[in-house]
């Protein structure tokens, strides 16, 4: 009986070490070798595509860096600046031949021209004063109603622009009168301002200035010559 017993808890044993050996050849990850399974690697096309960075470097160079801004562009007329006194002549002023009736000055023309080596602007309407005898503070501005509308002119070196006074006309012989009963006044040379460019003084090219009324309509300076 006692080696029955013995023969037992060993047969018992053996099933159990057998039992355990089993559950640990199950457990074990991979299979009969007992190598432990590594992660397969991702099949081609499955990783996340990389962002196309924008503005890259073109086909035909290197770089990594966005697209370059493009140089600026001057715009129309770009660079021309407006004339100055010393770029520009004032002629003296000749009688108009559209005129009002009268025997004073009427209307009179006068240019300016770009007597320096680049271009320029004009633009504007002039002033008008009478010139005093030897003093600027003894000018006597005349009130200027304008005429038109004004538009930048463009002088390159040697051109024109031109503006046309219409006074208000001396009436009668000798010394004349004003129809508005003002007494005519008289001008050897007149100082005309050009926007910009400064006071130019002018005289007439035959005579002098007679007006009334220390009034004149002005044009704008314009590159067409008016009559």
């Amino acid at each position: 009986m006692h080696y029955t017993a013995s023969v037992r808890r060993t047969a018992a044993a053996l099933v159990t070490a057998v039992a355990v050996t089993a559950l640990m050849t199950g457990c074990t990850p991979g299979g009969d070798d007992g190598a432990i399974d590594r992660p397969s690697t991702p099949p081609a096309g499955s990783e996340p595509a990389k962002p196309t960075p924008t503005g890259g470097a073109s086909s035909t160079g290197g770089g990594t860096g966005g697209t370059k801004p493009s140089p600026s562009v001057p715009g129309p007329g770009g660079g021309t600046k407006a004339c100055t006194t010393g770029q520009i002549k004032v002629s003296d002023a000749h009688q108009a031949d559209v005129r009002p009736p009268g025997t004073g000055t009427g209307a009179a023309i006068v240019s300016v021209t770009n007597t320096s080596t680049l271009p320029c602007t004009l633009r504007g309407f002039p002033t008008v004063a009478g010139a005093g005898h030897g003093s600027p503070d003894k000018n006597v501005p005349l009130s200027t109603t304008q005429s038109g509308s004004a538009s930048t002119v463009s002088l390159a070196p040697g051109a024109r622009a031109w503006t046309k006074l219409t006074f208000v006309n001396v009436q009668g012989e000798a010394d004349g009168y004003c129809e508005s009963g003002a007494t005519p006044a008289s001008f050897p040379t007149l100082v005309l301002g050009v926007p910009g460019a400064g006071a130019h003084q002018i005289a007439m090219d035959d005579g002098v200035f007679a007006e009334c009324d220390n009034k004149a309509t002005v044009t704008a300076f314009s590159p067409t010559k008016p009559s």
